[in-house]
């Protein structure tokens, strides 16, 4: 390969890592925009409470229970593919949402965004996994995460400014543009992708069990809060998902062409990631969602005020996510993902001694140990991932680590929904989001060990990171260790 072949293929690289961050963006964005719209959708639409909490749940729904079915389909049929199909689908069913004139037409919309979500999400990141070689990825996926997190962050911002100044339908019509623009960048950069080490068969029973088992999983969680945890319906629906997840365990043993190797969890850093992804989810996003009812209701910010007063959260993670991505290249994910699961634990204790006239500047503090925190852990996590498996199963491997992630989200806002749900005063709100964030504090700390535990120490390339310092070892080789648990 000459010189300028190999430029223009590393130019290709970082546009293919552009279209991905475009995509991802928008889908993170949504998973917190529309809270802030909320009030204004029920009072064009004239929609009840129960739709309201739909238009969450139905996108989160759909969105988690086929992460992983939409990580495998872009393995059989191509990520590239897959990965437009899921832009194109989200783009028209924004555009739909926003012309909505009922409350069924609104649900219906968001179910459509989160299955369209759903087949972006796993792809964004196995189509970056396979660009960029191991001893790069690090860096790549060091500024996916920052746009993940970034997303997030200011997902209540944008929506406050946008409902406010605008309408609520600028929430979804701003999707058109950004869709616009990956589609494009895309097909000019994007190679295609696919697993060729299986035969192009669709695991039926696989999606099939799965797919029961999830949905009735994240029902559960959602509904938890308002049904109760001992109701009959949500112990159905928990007899039901474990029934399910348990089948697809069988089947999965026994396909010739799995949708999950299972043997992806012999590997600690897969499966210690997939812990660090599920804690670090539980822990930060319960936080986001209550401490901005807390800054509305308890401190009276408005919508916009309580999101720009996310903003040293936010601006943490844009300077120091990237920064982690290359660390890890360097010193490897496990002690990165260590202090910031660390950090995240002091974060939430710090915030648990809020009060019901807690200045903002106490509440500064808190918010930028969180984000120091996040950015250390979720690049260094999906690295130390996407590293443990082969690259030609990135696809699925990603929508395991997306749907772990999900689940631990949607149970931390369960939790904590949980422990808030009967409270009368600003008082007795403040104290059970006080206890709240205590839980969380030691639930991210005990990750802090985990992730010490189960990462492994080397690097991409096999070697260690005392070694990689001192120079004492060549370079990593193109294709990424897979370590196994020893009996």
């Amino acid at each position: 390969m000459t010189e300028r072949m190999r430029l223009n293929e590393g130019n290709r690289r970082w546009w293919t890592l552009a279209a991905m961050c475009f995509a991802l963006f928008m889908v993170m964005l949504d998973n917190t925009v529309v809270n802030v719209a909320l009030p204004s959708i029920q009072s064009d639409l004239r929609a009840s409470t129960a739709g309201l909490e739909w238009t969450v749940n139905a996108y989160t729904l759909a969105f988690g229970v086929l992460l992983v079915t939409g990580g495998r389909l872009g393995d059989i049929f191509g990520r590239r593919k897959v990965f437009l199909f899921g832009v194109v689908l989200f783009a028209i069913s924004s555009a739909f949402i926003g012309f909505s004139q009922s409350q069924a037409w609104l649900i219906s919309g968001r179910t459509l965004q989160g299955v369209g979500a759903a087949l972006m999400m796993p792809a964004t990141l196995s189509i970056i996994s396979n660009a960029f070689p191991p001893e790069e990825r690090g860096k790549a996926i060091g500024t996916w995460a920052g746009v993940s997190a970034l997303a997030l962050a200011i997902g209540p911002v944008v929506g406050g400014l946008l409902v406010e100044q605008v309408s609520w339908q600028s929430i979804f019509f701003i999707n058109l543009p950004v869709a616009v623009g990956a589609i494009a960048v895309t097909l000019f950069a994007t190679h295609e992708s696919r697993d060729e080490t299986v035969l192009p068969k669709v695991d039926v029973a696989g999606i099939t069990t799965i797919t029961i088992g999830l949905t009735a999983l994240t029902l559960a969680l959602v509904e938890a809060g308002s049904w109760g945890w001992g109701s009959p319906r949500i112990l159905a629906l928990l007899g039901l998902a474990a029934t399910g997840l348990a089948a697809f365990a069988y089947t999965e043993r026994r396909a010739p062409v799995p949708m999950v190797d299972l043997s992806f969890f012999r590997s600690r850093t897969f499966l210690g990631s997939n812990i660090v992804a599920f804690i670090v989810s539980f822990s930060m996003l319960g936080m986001f969602f209550f401490l901005s009812l807390y800054m509305q209701q308890v401190l009276k910010f408005s919508p916009l005020e309580a999101g720009l007063r996310f903003m040293p959260t936010t601006l943490m993670v844009i300077v120091v996510a990237p920064i982690a991505g290359r660390l890890t290249d360097r010193i490897g994910p496990r002690p990165l993902m260590t202090a910031g699961l660390t950090l995240v634990a002091i974060s939430l204790f710090w915030l648990s001694f809020l009060s019901i006239d807690t200045s903002y500047q106490f509440l500064f503090g808190g918010f930028t140990l969180m984000g120091i925190g996040i950015s250390l852990v979720i690049s260094p996590m999906s690295t130390a991932a996407m590293n443990a498996v082969d690259k030609s199963k990135a696809g699925v491997a990603s929508g395991i680590l997306s749907m772990s992630r999900m689940v631990g989200g949607t149970l931390g806002i369960a939790v904590l929904g949980t422990i808030i749900s009967h409270t009368t005063t600003p008082v007795s709100f403040v104290d059970s989001l006080s206890s709240g964030l205590l839980l969380g504090a030691i639930v991210a700390a005990l990750g802090a060990l985990v992730a010490w535990v189960l990462i492994s120490a080397e690097l991409a390339g096999g070697q260690t990171r005392q070694a990689a310092v001192a120079g004492e070892l060549p370079a990593p080789p193109a294709e990424p260790a897979r370590e196994t648990v020893r009996a």
